[in-house]
């Protein structure tokens, strides 16, 4: 990510997706979302945001190849799930969206299944309905997210120990080219939602709280729903806010008044642009 040219840049900052290792289970690893300071406001677009996992499948009896790619190709789409007994959640059945399952690969009983679904689903619920249908039983053995929201893990995760030689690179050598690369700005965790750039007279506004104006908008992005979550971004690509929609893309284009965006999380300190609203 480029430089920004914001004021108090490193509170701003959004910690690298680091090693996850799911409730002390030694067999759930993978990309864990840290947000440092007022990048923890932004932490609700991510818990959100679609998942992917890579999971290792163990069936309590071994069974034919088709049949496997047969019945997890019945589970992608909408799903009624209940999150099993060990869960943070009520366990009441909802409905999950499975965006994807690839098989790819099975050795005997174990099936490596990539997964990409809506946040909220249970992967070891999954397997143990996998199994149902399948006739014989199964359970998950092992798994480890690879992507949560616009985050891979194989483009930025970290380790807690590349956190600590980052800093100690900052530290001794007063050079934190490691560091930036260590811990990402927070408009790396919002990349997945639709966007509306401001002008600059508008922006110090939204960090008061204000809602966002049609006369403020400069432009946007297609796919802006009522409701849906959105965020507003200066001509830089400074992540100002995040607000809830009031207008489609279209409606907010044809609006000459009134409010497009509700203000919900202000990320950007006050005073950093320019203060113009209420002047005479």
């Amino acid at each position: 990510m480029g430089e920004k040219n914001t004021k108090n840049r490193k509170s701003r900052s959004c910690g690298n997706p680091r090693a996850l290792n799911g409730r002390g289970n030694p067999k759930v690893t993978g990309i864990l979302p840290v947000a440092l300071k007022k990048a923890t406001k932004a932490i609700r677009a991510l818990i959100h945001a679609g998942k992917e996992y890579i999971c290792v499948m163990r069936l309590h009896r071994e069974v034919d190849e088709d049949k496997i790619r047969k019945v997890c190709e019945e589970f992608i789409g909408p799903i009624y799930q209940r999150p099993p007994l060990k869960s943070s959640v009520k366990r009441i059945v909802r409905i999950r969206t499975i965006y994807y399952i690839e098989v790819l690969e099975i050795s005997g009983k174990d099936v490596l299944i990539r997964v990409g679904c809506q946040a909220g689903t249970y992967i070891r619920k999954l397997c143990h309905d996998i199994g149902i249908v399948l006739g014989i039983g199964a359970h998950m053995q092992e798994l480890r997210r690879t992507r949560s929201g616009p985050l891979k893990e194989d483009e930025t995760l970290v380790t807690l120990y590349d956190l600590q030689d980052a800093y100690e690179t900052w530290i001794e050598e007063k050079d934190e080219t490691l560091l930036r690369k260590t811990i990402l700005p927070v408009e790396k965790a919002i990349q997945h939602l639709p966007k509306i750039i401001i002008r600059d007279s508008a922006v110090d506004a939204i960090c008061h709280g204000a809602d966002l104006a049609a006369p403020g908008v400069l432009r946007l992005e297609t796919g802006i729903r009522r409701g849906s979550l959105i965020a507003i971004m200066t001509q830089k690509g400074e992540l100002v806010a995040l607000a809830k929609a009031k207008m489609t893309s279209n409606e907010i284009l044809e609006a000459e008044k009134g409010i497009v965006a509700k203000t919900e999380r202000v990320i950007m300190d006050r005073g950093t642009y320019p203060k113009t609203w209420g002047k005479t």
